[in-house]
């Protein structure tokens, strides 16, 4: 079935705390950021959970276990039990569940995380392409993972066992900066044995239907930072997405996102959950105008006329870019009126 494409960022008279009965929420970006809670989280969180909402934690990492995960949510001020976590690495162990006997021998290649998840489906982690497994599995292990390890997937791999990916993020954010990610690592197996993985986690549908699974979510709200993860990873579900500025996205990855990457909603940080969303409307002359502001695609840049708040703007831009891309990317020039707003 075949889904229109978004021109425009979508309003709501609705708090979306309300309008939706679970946030799955990624983390990193969104509500902390070096390990430390992003301004405002706490309070929005507590607020949206309060007013009866389900809060759901969603991450492509598969290092740290759900029970971990769960213990700096709650030291950050956000109660959290494991059961509100849910990782990559469960999304890649149901994967393998399903096509494999239970009781069988994966190949480890990543942290406690996927052990853990590995065991919860009935399956037995082992460390050595010598130890007959039926599946090999990739994911972070974290910076000190020796380089050994991507041998031992590879001797496996070659061989034709089948091989699974957590996921394929190229990089990860560490306090002292961007790190290679998982799919760096997948990167070194990939050209080892010239194979494909299996992938699971964000965007793709395993990691949705995981969250779904464990969640019970019928009007989900996935909340996230990153276009090619959490708001494709919502594309692909079909579901509704807001997207945060705390973050890894700028108002110019924004305004020229391909439509498996537009948003529905656009707020500055995760108070955007506690009220509605402003309307963008047709404002005459192929103009959009949000708030005090009205945006228009010209020949070669995105213009933008008006005043008031700088997040009304930028809908208001998103809406003459998107429309103007249609079903591709606005290459029109929209520095100048990112200026104008302050982004």
């Amino acid at each position: 079935m075949s889904r229109s494409v978004r021109t425009r960022p979508e309003g709501s008279g609705q708090a979306l705390s309300e309008a939706y009965d679970t946030a799955l929420l990624d983390l990193d970006g969104v509500v902390y950021a070096g390990g430390s809670a992003i301004a405002h989280a706490v309070e929005s969180l507590a607020a949206a959970r309060e007013g009866g909402m389900r809060l759901a934690y969603v991450t492509n990492n598969a290092l740290r276990t759900p029970d971990t995960v769960a213990g700096h949510l709650t030291e950050l001020g956000i109660p959290t039990g494991a059961q509100d976590v849910i990782t990559s690495a469960q999304a890649v162990a149901r994967l393998i569940s399903e096509q494999v006997p239970r009781g069988a021998r994966v190949l480890v290649i990543g942290g406690e995380g996927l052990r853990v998840a590995l065991r919860e489906r009935g399956l037995e982690p082992v460390e050595s392409a010598d130890d007959d497994p039926v599946a090999v599995v990739q994911g972070y292990g974290g910076p000190d993972l020796p380089w050994g390890r991507f041998a031992e997937a590879s001797y496996a791999v070659a061989r034709g066992v089948p091989w699974f990916a957590s996921n394929t993020d190229l990089t990860i954010p560490s306090g002292r900066g961007i790190a290679p990610g998982n799919g760096a690592a997948v990167e070194v197996v990939r050209i080892a044995t010239g194979a494909e993985p299996q992938v699971a986690g964000k965007p793709l549908p395993p990691m949705h239907r995981e969250t779904i699974l464990r969640t019970g979510a019928e009007r989900p709200l996935v909340v996230g930072d990153r276009l090619d993860t959490d708001i494709e990873g919502a594309f692909n579900g079909e579901v509704d997405s807001l997207l945060v500025l705390t973050g890894v996205t700028d108002g110019a990855q924004l305004l020229a996102a391909p439509p498996q990457h537009r948003p529905t909603y656009v707020d500055a940080d995760l108070r955007g959950m506690l009220g509605g969303q402003p309307d963008v409307v047709d404002a005459g002359e192929g103009g959009f105008r949000c708030g005090g502001w009205t945006a228009r695609a010209g020949a070669e840049r995105l213009e933008l006329d008006g005043e008031g708040e700088a997040l009304d703007g930028l809908r208001a831009l998103c809406a003459a870019a998107w429309s103007a891309a249609g079903d591709g990317t606005c290459g029109l020039d929209g520095g100048k009126a990112l200026a104008r707003l302050g982004l």
